[in-house]
């Protein structure tokens, strides 16, 4: 086989279900690649074959990324062209292809992005939520105590927020979601792209009680409503620094990140918040 004179790693976005969802300029690297570098090898050859296109593949996920990056990173290195495909949609988005990108960078290698089809995007466009402003936060903590720790710092994002959730753990999701956020307006997302592409509209308690009755089928995309009341939507004029304080400490979020956002809220530098949250403990 041989190399081009510089080789490149590019990062390659494909079809998150609808096969014709990839652009002209994907399918031109994808054929011209030495090696395509994928997260299920079987799932990419019927995206490969749908195309007619045959390249040597390389397994490349989290179980194995730490000994197949390396060596991925090296056959750019020597002058080969990689691809780097996910199963759906954009590599590095909640997907080891992140990984690859820092080794990359180390490395001093040429990388590059092919954009395509985004899950997170998608849904956030068909939600009826926000868009001007928005966070991303993919797979939440498996372990409830962990994901209910994130969802408490997540309580007072003013931005609409993004999650992904696999079927077997929506339902737990959202009943987490609705204990400690309160009831706010969502959109559930499902099979996007697909046949079954679904899209609802409801409250978190709605949903909750939802799929306690339906089980989930298929990938899902949940956009949020964020925090209707931000702090900067508040007055603080009658409110000790000591009880602001406590209200962020109350609602999850650590001392220090209490003192940061109550300087923001106040515009007031941290070292003169901070004297104010010395004995202060979550309730």
């Amino acid at each position: 086989m041989t190399t081009t004179s510089k080789g490149c790693l590019y990062l390659c976005g494909t079809p998150i279900g609808n096969l014709e969802d990839i652009t002209l300029r994907a399918l031109r690297i994808l054929k011209e690649a030495d090696y395509i570098a994928a997260e299920d090898t079987r799932h990419t050859l019927k995206l490969l074959n749908h195309y007619n296109i045959s390249k040597p593949l390389i397994s490349y996920h989290e179980h194995n990324q730490r000994e197949k990056g390396p060596r991925i990173i090296s056959l750019v290195q020597e002058g080969f062209r990689v691809a780097v495909v996910s199963d759906a949609g954009m590599p590095g988005i909640s997907d080891p292809g992140a990984d690859l990108v820092i080794l990359a960078r180390k490395a001093e290698v040429a990388v590059t992005v092919i954009p395509g089809p985004s899950a997170a995007l998608s849904a956030l466009l068909l939600s009826g939520l926000p868009t001007e402003s928005f966070v991303f936060e993919g797979f939440l903590p498996r372990g409830k105590k962990q994901r209910q720790e994130r969802l408490q710092k997540l309580k007072l994002e003013g931005r609409t927020i993004i999650l992904y959730e696999a079927p077997h753990r929506l339902h737990s999701l959202l009943e987490d979601m609705f204990q400690v956020m309160g009831n706010r307006k969502i959109s559930i997302a499902r099979e996007l792209t697909k046949v079954h592409e679904e899209v609802m509209s409801m409250s978190l308690e709605e949903a909750f009680r939802y799929y306690q009755e339906t089980t989930p089928r298929g990938e899902f995309v949940l956009v949020l409503e964020g925090n209707d009341v931000t702090p900067l939507q508040k007055d603080f004029s009658e409110i000790s620094m000591e009880a602001h304080l406590q209200e962020y400490i109350s609602s999850g979020l650590t001392k220090k990140e209490a003192v940061k956002q109550v300087a923001m809220d106040r515009n007031l530098p941290k070292s003169q918040v901070y004297p104010f949250s010395i004995g202060l403990n979550r309730e």
